[in-house]
């Protein structure tokens, strides 16, 4: 059988084939199933399905406090994502920084939000321990 966990996560969508350029096309996701009210996307070996919806959707006000995306365990893997994004000349809901400078908990991160208003992270951690442990700091985000 397989040996790891997939994590799967839903998010709304307006239109799949806006999904399929952005999620597909432009941030490299494998497409899988669809039908007229979904599409499921394998992002970097996740589930990520894109469920139509007729609500109204309205940027949020903030990153905080929600937001999905992923962690690359290979700095050059997080450099050449913000590559393609650059390479779309996609506009970027916060541009690449690095956070808490010589700290255990150092990070590069850059934000997107699809068209449907979804805000998406992309991490690279310096010292993986901090991913999950590193327990005695209590920074967390930009939020003070």
């Amino acid at each position: 059988m397989f040996d790891r966990i997939i994590f799967h996560l839903a998010i709304p969508i307006t239109n799949i084939e806006e999904a399929k350029k952005f999620y597909g096309d432009i941030l490299g996701s494998k497409i899988g199933r669809e039908n007229q009210h979904a599409v499921i996307f394998d992002f970097y070996g996740h589930q990520l399905v894109g469920h139509t919806t007729k609500e109204i959707l309205t940027p949020p006000a903030s990153i905080y406090p929600r937001h999905f995306g992923l962690i690359f365990t290979d700095e050059s893997d997080w450099d050449n994502l913000l590559n393609r994004c650059n390479n779309y000349n996609l506009e970027l809901y916060q541009q690449p920084k690095l956070r808490f400078k010589n700290e255990l908990t150092e990070h590069k991160t850059f934000f997107l939000q699809d068209p449907f208003y979804n805000i998406l992270e992309f991490k690279f951690y310096r010292h993986y321990e901090a991913i999950f442990g590193a327990n005695h700091i209590i920074s967390i985000g930009d939020r003070s």
